[in-house]
């Protein structure tokens, strides 16, 4: 997979080395080049860090992250939780878990809006998410605007490969709330969300896409990712045009002609762009706009879920009432 994606880019990008496309190599100079109309097809390339303000946490940070908190789990080692093998013998604990992180809890961030934003304006070419979460889906993104590189809990198949039936986001949640490890209806093997567990291979549409993306690609902005997994780790360097021959980005060397880093929080940096861009109180009252349709779709969801099981439970004191 490394050897296709070097070789893909190898022959389509075509980036010569020292060409200057930023008048200054800062959050300014990018500002300017989305503003001169040059740049018409960007794709981010997003990890968990765009969603911990949203309070969900990533994977790596110390302390804090997901893999540094999932003793009362009993695992061997932590990763063992999103082995595909581990999970068809143990999948309680990955049901626990999901318990916990289960879509629908939380509200996109800031960063997702942006994102939403660049979309809105015509500027979005795709959105590569390492992510789970469905929070590009939530702030607005559809699925032709998605490649969801690690798979997502929006869909969910049967693990048996002769089955394979395919189950929808709320029998799923249905499943996993009512503490059922969930079973195909049809031949009663696990049922496993569509996300990437290690031994198993990206979704195809990760690899037709990025064939039809990255040559046209023209800025890559990155947020909320380390990097460390492959082979989402190695599009940054291909398309930055160092074609995988070692080296990485260059923000501060004599060489430097391309490349910015704005340090600070996913949501901060967005910000800071967005009001160079001259949007920043256009980001905000999506922001809050989104926010307030989303607490009061839970609002009224609630309300509905109180008022049906108040009624349950008249039926019942009125059923076990004494004669």
């Amino acid at each position: 997979q490394l050897d296709l994606l070097r070789n893909l880019f190898s022959r389509t990008l075509g980036f010569s080395s020292g060409e200057k496309i930023l008048d200054e190599l800062s959050l300014e100079g990018v500002a300017q080049y989305i503003k001169s109309g040059k740049c018409k097809n960007i794709i981010c390339m997003v990890g968990a860090g765009i969603s911990t303000s949203a309070g969900i946490p990533d994977f790596r940070s110390p302390g804090t992250g997901l893999y540094a908190n999932l003793q009362k789990y009993n695992l061997p080692y932590p990763e063992a939780i999103f082995q595909i093998d581990y999970f068809k013998q143990h999948p309680e604990p990955f049901f626990a878990l999901a318990r916990e992180l289960y879509p629908g809890q939380f509200k996109p961030t800031v960063c997702h809006y942006f994102i939403r934003m660049l979309k809105d304006k015509g500027l979005l070419r795709r959105c590569y998410s390492q992510n789970i979460d469905t929070l590009e889906r939530v702030a607005g993104l559809a699925t032709e605007d998605l490649v969801e590189a690690h798979g997502t809990f929006y869909t969910s198949h049967c693990v048996r490969f002769l089955c394979r039936k395919e189950y929808n986001l709320d029998w799923m949640k249905e499943k996993i709330f009512s503490d059922e490890i969930p079973k195909c209806d049809s031949c009663s093997s696990l049922v496993k969300p569509d996300i990437v567990f290690f031994g198993e291979n990206l979704p195809a549409r990760f690899f037709t896409s990025m064939k039809k993306d990255f040559p046209l690609c023209d800025l890559l902005i990155i947020m909320g990712t380390s990097l460390q997994v492959q082979p989402f780790a190695s599009l940054s360097d291909f398309v930055a045009g160092l074609l995988g021959f070692g080296g990485g980005m260059d923000f501060d060397s004599d060489k430097a002609y391309r490349d910015v880093a704005q340090l600070g929080t996913c949501d901060e940096g967005c910000l800071a762009l967005a009001d160079l861009l001259g949007w920043k109180e256009e980001l905000q009252e999506l922001v809050k706009t989104e926010h307030d349709l989303i607490d009061s779709k839970d609002k009224k969801e609630k309300a509905e879920a109180d008022k049906t099981a108040s009624g349950t439970e008249a039926q019942l004191t009125q059923k076990t009432k004494p004669q």
